[in-house]
């Protein structure tokens, strides 16, 4: 039996019936809009002096001066693939170095180890 016997005994709180007292999961996609105006519209964004608006998964400008953006962007992606060659250049030039030093080296320790041969025979003649 506990001296000060067993006062602190919280109950148990029962579930709850819903997890929602709303019925607004109950309408229906279009029945929701209409009641809570949840058409939104294509997202916009202004960066940099340009409006651009989001369709079709792509941002696509939204002012008229498409030119300008076209010839920017053929300008950049001539430059992104002379870039990307210029890189492969340098890979492949990385590829072959690194196979040289692995010849010279694999050729270093050859003639340290006949090197190390000669003088253990030299010594054995001796």
């Amino acid at each position: 039996m506990p001296l000060f016997g067993n006062s602190f005994s919280p109950k148990k709180t029962p579930p709850r019936k819903w997890a929602s007292l709303s019925n607004l999961h109950l309408l229906d996609r279009s029945t929701r809009e209409v009641e809570l105006g949840l058409e939104y519209g294509t997202p916009t964004m202004n960066l940099a002096g340009q409006s651009l608006k989001f369709e079709n998964g792509h941002w696509v400008s939204d002012s008229g001066s498409f030119l300008g953006d076209r010839r920017e962007l053929q300008r950049l992606r001539k430059r992104n693939q002379q870039l990307e060659e210029e890189n492969n250049l340098l890979r492949l030039k990385v590829d072959i170095l690194l196979d040289m030093l692995s010849e010279t080296t694999a050729e270093s320790h050859l003639m340290e180890k006949e090197l190390e041969e000669l003088k253990q025979h030299s010594q054995r003649k001796k």
